[in-house]
């Protein structure tokens, strides 16, 4: 089995962040190699997803695992995922984000969505994910298209939050 490599988060605010990924032309080794240091990245981190662009990769590619810490892991890899069909119940959930550390606010989003996707295999899958499976794969599915949970707020807050973002990249640089 390949070492896997711990990678970098980038932290907002990043242009890397708001840019739309490309299609994952080709599921090959370099790619599945890419979805093993995500999912140890995100294990790391800890998180419950984390997308290619989080770690400087601007394809569409990301990875989530929402099970209960006392849980076995219950890792999924998403590649090219397009939502192809959402519920009309609304759910809203506390969102984090790996490159907002520290800043939990309420979004709301469709309480169940049906995704298509390739896994690291190159398999077409489609799945209906629900709860915070539904929450997750449409926040990750966000950064793919280069937004943030923090879109979804008041253009106050949002300054706000990026303010504390910029500081907080400061110290890091610092240390």
């Amino acid at each position: 089995m390949p070492r896997m490599t711990l990678r970098n988060i980038l932290i907002h605010p990043d242009p890397r962040l708001k840019k739309v990924c490309e299609p994952v032309a080709d599921v090959n080794a370099k790619i599945r190699k890419l979805a093993d240091d995500m999912l140890e990245t995100m294990y790391d981190a800890p998180g419950v997803g984390l997308a290619g662009p989080q770690v400087g990769v601007l394809k569409r590619i990301f990875v989530i695992d929402c099970s209960d810490k006392d849980e076995a892991p219950e890792p999924m890899v998403l590649i090219n995922p397009k939502i192809t069909w959402v519920s009309e119940e609304m759910n809203t959930y506390e969102e984090g984000c790996l490159s907002i550390p520290e800043v939990y606010e309420e979004v709301t989003r469709p309480e169940m969505v049906r995704m298509s996707y390739l896994d690291v295999d190159g398999k077409t899958h489609e799945e209906e994910f629900d709860d915070l499976y539904a929450t997750a794969v449409q926040h990750e599915l966000d950064h793919l298209n280069g937004t943030l949970f923090i879109d979804y707020l008041s253009k106050m807050k949002r300054a706000m939050i990026t303010k504390k973002m910029k500081k907080l990249k400061k110290e890091r640089a610092r240390d």
